[in-house]
């Protein structure tokens, strides 16, 4: 999906491997080093070997502490003195939160009103300010805008900003440090903060690592996006992943467009069924925007046909995959 990049392309240059060496560095005490799992039962299923990186089971219970923290921890003190507000479905907010008191200093979370009541007692319990907007992207960031105006508060954007992507990139970077072999590296995609990370993250390790990001066929901006060349807006989405019902960012875009392989598709009827394959099989919680970079290799013949070169050893490929988050509402849960 490796496409020239465009005069508005070019004028985003990705966060440098320095960059993200320092992020990892600013935020290493304050996270925890994820493990990384693996299935037997899966890999028989999708003739791969699969190495999970278990964000479920990070601080806040997504990745997204990742970035949040290197943002608002580079930030000087001027700059966090009136807070911090940014806008969310839900993870983001609770790691914002959760390092705006760090620091000691409010946040406001801007939220669409259908988001997951378990993302909101999160926030709140964080000592975020929740402020809720009408479920589309306009709304969020109308939303933000205005608090932003009238708290004066510094805005902390959700993934188009290169000090979040560098602190998401350190998920990618840790895989590979520990799995320095893999094949390819699979993640889910909405704003494209997490799989323009992982691109960096991934191949600062293994230049030659592929990466595939995951979408639900509802929520399908960034396939459309790359496949048109063409940065395509997605204002709302009704799909059951709701960590995922963002657009790319121009930037993130531009980072996309040079470096990852190809977006994946899969139905909510696909979601669904790998996430409770994952809970009953790995005996771990993850939310539905998490299953979705597990789903397509789940799919016949998926594997075989993003055409790995074949490994010296003759094995089956090393498929990573990044387990965004587990931030589920336990009272609603799809498969009742």
């Amino acid at each position: 999906m490796h496409t020239a990049p465009s005069v508005e392309a070019a004028r985003f240059q990705p966060p440098s491997w320095q960059a993200i060496l320092a992020a990892h560095a600013r935020i290493a005490p304050r996270i925890h080093r994820t493990p990384v799992l693996t299935s037997a039962s899966l890999n028989a299923m999708t003739s791969a070997q699969l190495f999970f990186k278990c964000e479920n089971l990070q601080k806040t219970g997504s990745f997204k502490i990742r970035g949040a923290s290197n943002a608002i921890l580079a930030l000087t003190e001027k700059e966090v003195a009136r807070g911090i507000v940014t806008q969310s479905s839900g993870n983001h907010g609770a790691a914002v939160a959760c390092a705006a008191a760090w620091r000691g200093v409010p946040a406001w979370i801007v939220m669409p009103k259908n988001a997951p009541v378990v993302k909101t007692k999160a926030i709140e319990g964080y000592g975020g300010k929740i402020v809720f907007c009408e479920p589309t992207v306009t709304a969020r960031q109308e939303t933000c805008g205005r608090v932003q105006r009238e708290t004066g508060a510094h805005l902390v954007h959700p993934y188009d900003d290169d000090r979040i992507i560098a602190g998401q990139a350190t998920a990618a970077k840790e895989l590979l440090e520990e799995i320095g072999d893999l094949d390819a590296v699979f993640a889910p995609v909405s704003g494209g903060g997490l799989l323009s990370g992982t691109c960096l993250g991934g191949k600062g390790i293994r230049a030659d690592v592929r990466v595939f990001g995951c979408e639900p066929e509802r929520a399908d901006d960034a396939y459309r996006s790359l496949t048109s060349g063409t940065l395509q807006s997605l204002d709302s989405s009704d799909t059951i992943a709701d960590g995922l019902r963002a657009s790319l960012s121009p930037r993130t875009f531009a980072i996309l467009r040079r470096l990852v392989d190809r977006i994946l598709l899969v139905s909510e009827e696909e979601i669904i069924s790998v996430a409770r394959l994952v809970w009953e099989r790995m005996k771990i919680i993850v939310e539905p925007s998490s299953a979705v970079a597990i789903a397509p290799l789940l799919k016949p013949g998926a594997v075989a046909s993003l055409n790995l070169p074949k490994r010296p050893d003759g094995g089956a490929p090393k498929l990573g995959v990044i387990c965004s988050g587990g931030n589920v509402d336990l009272s609603s849960l799809p498969w009742k």
